[in-house]
């Protein structure tokens, strides 16, 4: 890359990337902006999000594929928790160290980064449209990316939803993705390297099948996130946003079996404060009815949504003898 510089980067990304969805992307890569065209009756879905090396991923323990499709699966996230959000396009900056230009391992690594971008932008219908490139000051790689989609108001989902009364649910299982990370940070602790596990952690599985399909269940959802940061602290996010409580049955917790085999109490921790799942946390109402599976992926109810109250902590959690402890969130905020 330091030798071919930016023009060839980005020429050999757009011969990589071609136009080829028809939802709503007409140009991609070449022009100073991307031209998008919605479907009368549509609204456009925007998200983006940093990838920052160092606090999203480590050279050291993620393969360079791995990084690329979670820099990328995070936005994809952020569609499903909407209401399932058909993707149009992404954008993707990049901030490259300088030592990142010069050193044919470093290149390969990059390579391998935008090899896994583009297989999940692939499988998802999420072309790369544009983007930006610069040197970085430091010698931490960073990423920008902007996802768009598109998706009917009516089908919309908001963290502003829940109501007294309606259940608490989970996609899939929880701690897998926590479970995963401690064994490659040990892994790399040791100086072997990436690990060649395939888990939550290094290639999440963004819901935008089962967002879809729950949005398509009239009158069922009534508020939806994905949980990015741990259960317990995108708990607190949807109980700010409703203004309701909520408790947990640490019981009914679907536990991935990563976080399982570490033991009960630490695999507890995991799916409550772990983060980096990308499951949906969705509430439906009392008398709604779920399958057992929604676009083949496990629903499992897992609390209710109480009525705030002054005395009331906003979060509870009940142990196996239905003895409720307040709940304080304990996954990932950034500035804190």
């Amino acid at each position: 890359m330091g030798a071919v510089g930016e023009l060839s980067f980005i020429k050999n990304l757009r011969e990589r990337s071609p136009v080829r969805n028809r939802r709503g992307l007409q140009l991609g890569i070449g022009d100073d902006c991307a031209l998008l065209r919605v479907r009368p009756g549509w609204q456009i879905a925007v998200t983006t999000d940093l990838f920052l090396e160092g606090r999203h991923f480590r050279r050291e323990s993620h393969r360079p594929e791995s990084a690329g499709h979670r820099c990328l699966a995070r936005g994809l996230s952020d569609l499903a928790a909407m209401g399932g959000a058909t993707p149009i396009a992404a954008f993707l900056s990049l901030a490259l160290p300088r030592t990142m230009l010069h050193s044919v391992p470093d290149q390969r690594w990059i390579a391998g980064f935008l090899q896994g971008f583009e297989a999940l932008s692939r499988r998802f219908g999420a072309p790369l449209a544009g983007g930006d490139t610069g040197e970085a000051p430091g010698p931490e790689f960073s990423a920008d990316v902007v996802l768009v989609g598109q998706i009917r108001p009516g089908r919309v989902l908001l963290r502003s939803g829940a109501k007294p009364g309606d259940g608490v649910w989970i996609t899939g299982a929880l701690g897998g993705a926590a479970a995963e990370l401690e064994a490659m940070l040990a892994r790399a602790e040791t100086g072997r390297g990436p690990s060649r596990i395939s888990g939550p952690q290094s290639f999440p599985e963004p819901r935008l099948a089962v967002g879809a399909a729950l949005a398509r269940l009239p009158g069922v959802a009534t508020a939806c996130l994905d949980v990015s940061d741990g259960l317990s602290t995108d708990l607190g996010h949807l109980c700010e946003e409703s203004g309701v409580a909520v408790r947990i049955e640490a019981a009914s917790l679907p536990l991935h079996p990563l976080a399982a085999r570490l033991g009960p109490e630490r695999a507890l921790a995991l799916a409550l404060h772990g983060g980096e799942d990308y499951e949906l946390l969705f509430t439906a109402g009392a008398e709604a009815r779920l399958p057992k599976r929604l676009a083949s992926v496990p629903l499992t109810r897992i609390g209710t949504v109480l009525k705030r109250e002054r005395r009331r902590p906003i979060l509870t959690v009940a142990d196996a003898t239905g003895r409720n402890q307040t709940l304080t969130p304990g996954g990932w905020e950034h500035l804190r």
